[in-house]
């Protein structure tokens, strides 16, 4: 004897999707700028990955630290090997023994933000508000 009516659930649950499809066209897209707080120690920088964990920052050589994170312009994590060669836009954070540790690829609206120190000599001379994310010189 069957007892279970489970052919009902999968029609309403197929209703209920057809219901809400209209309701997907208002979620904002996966393209959107994600609004990133960078912390006063980042630095600005030109990147080029050349074989991880070896790169080169503003035409120098340079490491990345053990566990670094490189965020893409929507905040998504990367891996490095999937960026060797490409010549990036970014901000990065350094670790105690001076290795990379944080690095951002900057989007647009985070390139079109021009006051931002590249050495930590004019990070400690310049002054940096955190709520709005803006260097400015003295």
């Amino acid at each position: 004897m069957y007892r279970c009516a489970s052919h009902a659930f999968p029609r309403r649950v197929a209703l209920m999707l057809l219901c809400a499809l209209p309701l997907l066209g208002a979620l904002p897209s996966a393209q959107a700028q994600v609004a990133r707080h960078f912390p006063a120690n980042a630095l600005r920088g030109e990147l080029v990955l050349t074989q991880p964990p070896i790169v080169q920052l503003n035409g120098k050589p340079e490491r990345l630290a053990p566990g670094a994170r490189i965020r893409s312009p929507n905040n998504l994590l990367l891996m490095p090997g999937s960026l060797i060669g490409e010549k990036l836009v970014v901000h990065y954070t350094r670790e105690f023994t001076g290795l990379l540790m944080d690095v951002w690829v900057l989007n647009e609206v985070e390139l079109a933000n021009k006051t931002w120190p590249s050495t930590p000599q004019e990070a400690a001379s310049w002054r940096f508000d955190l709520a709005s994310q803006v260097w400015t010189k003295p």
